[in-house]
């Protein structure tokens, strides 16, 4: 039995029995993993079976996600995977609404979780709920969203890019690439992290271009395409789509032959539909902040302060990104894209 450095007490016997069967027939953990390999439900277990010399434990990565963004399928391949490693269970949940976020924090503090993996998309509204659990003694980390915010909150360390930077290298390359109107798709009205891509990318295009941003309904691809069309027709002198997000900017691709409008495309994050996209010439590029890495190393950096109250980062964010991907060496990643790695 081991302690997260508050005051002892007593394990749940879910989590005793759990420990008992992964000391003694820890090979039999993995063995009942999914034969699918599939993600397990929100709130379900991923099966242990790497690390079977430590006490199994109960992480909670808790995202603002939204149902159907395969940006969340990579983040939670990345933490299945490490807590696979890591003998953890895993219990994935999000919502893309603040304050249920909050919420699905508190009930992971209620169910006395090992550790907490929170994205902070707002962190006036979430991160009080995740320095409670910080108060209360649980390991919490922060990732994705949230770089600017998590000290103040407790969070022990942070995996993602630097938003705004990455928005200014966006800016940079479409000023570089001739553009002189850009239409920024912003798909989660208040989170800040896509505030500030689309105040870098102004930043970046500097006096060779104008930007617009444009906000949608991310979680219905239906209206995303409507909307954008509708923009596009209206304006033409639009010649640059920048998406923040895969979906929005596969989304576009029809739109703006719908609109009528030779407006070129680039977005930031990938899938394996948008790795294809670049490699057909639909899309000229992608800025990639690897988010299966970021799931995998909150959840790893999790067991390291459980196993030895190791700390990673020394204070400061662990970039993740950003870095480009384009037709030039797009062919590097496609393999991983069409497993679902990147």
């Amino acid at each position: 039995m081991f302690s997260r450095g508050r005051a002892t007490r007593t394990r749940p016997a879910r989590r005793v029995s759990a420990l008992a069967a992964t000391l003694t027939a820890g090979a039999l953990a993995l063995a009942s993993c999914s034969s699918t390999g599939g993600a397990p439900e929100s709130g379900s277990g991923s099966a242990g079976g790497g690390t079977v010399d430590t006490p199994r434990a109960v992480v909670a990565m808790v995202s603002h996600g939204a149902p159907g963004d395969t940006f969340w399928d990579l983040v939670r391949k990345g933490a299945e995977d490490a807590a696979r490693k890591d003998n953890i269970e895993l219990r994935y949940s999000s919502d893309p609404q603040a304050p249920n976020q909050a919420n699905l924090v508190q009930s992971a503090i209620d169910a006395d979780v090992d550790g907490i993996a929170v994205t902070l998309p707002n962190a006036e509204a979430i991160g009080p709920a995740a320095k409670k659990a910080v108060d209360a003694g649980i390991p919490v980390v922060g990732l994705n969203a949230g770089m600017n915010d998590y000290t103040d909150h407790g969070l022990s360390a942070f995996f993602g890019q630097d938003e705004s930077i990455a928005g200014e290298l966006a800016g940079e390359r479409l000023a570089t690439d001739g553009a002189k109107k850009v239409l920024c798709v912003i798909h989660e009205q208040g989170n800040s992290s896509q505030e500030a891509r689309c105040g870098g990318i102004r930043k970046g295009l500097g006096d060779s271009g104008d930007m617009e941003i444009l906000y949608v309904n991310g979680m219905d691809m239906t209206s995303v395409a409507s909307t954008v069309q509708a923009k596009l027709a209206q304006d033409p002198s639009i010649d640059w789509i920048m998406g923040l997000v895969a979906p929005v900017a596969i989304t576009s691709i029809d739109a703006a032959k719908d609109a009528g409008s030779d407006a070129k495309i680039a977005t930031f994050d990938t899938n394996a539909e948008l790795v294809k996209a670049i490699k057909d010439g639909t899309i000229e590029w992608a800025i990639d902040q690897q988010p299966y890495v970021q799931g995998y190393l909150a959840v790893d950096a999790i067991w390291l302060a459980i196993r030895n109250g190791s700390t990673l980062g020394g204070g400061k964010p662990v970039l993740t990104g950003p870095s480009f991907v384009d037709a030039k060496n797009v062919d590097s990643i496609a393999d991983a894209a069409a497993e679902g790695l990147r």
